[in-house]
């Protein structure tokens, strides 16, 4: 089984649930809920783990827990397939490629 390794800048207290794109290299997304007590990066977990066909326990935040720039592993998807399943685009300058 793979892992894939996935930067994630987080907003929190959005007006919806969103995956913008990828900056630079890092996957922009937003979720409704606030930063209190780990509920956004839960929320984050279960909608990358949604919209990725995963379950939601094969998505933990391993950095960042408490920055905005986190760093996600995903277990079971390789990083391409998890880019497609997501349905995000690439926006901006590629500095790297959002896998470590």
């Amino acid at each position: 089984m793979s892992d894939t390794q996935l930067e994630v800048r987080l907003q929190p207290r959005a007006r919806r649930d969103e995956l913008v794109g990828i900056r630079d290299g890092v996957l922009v997304a937003r979720v409704c809920a606030p930063p209190v007590d780990g509920e956004a990066n839960r929320a984050l977990c279960r909608m990358i783990a949604r919209r990725a066909g995963v379950a939601p326990t094969r998505v933990t935040v391993v950095a960042g827990k408490q920055a905005r720039v986190k760093l996600l592993r995903v277990t079971g998807i390789e990083y391409g397939s998890l880019i497609e399943t997501l349905g995000v685009a690439e926006q901006g300058t590629e500095s790297s490629t959002g896998v470590r």
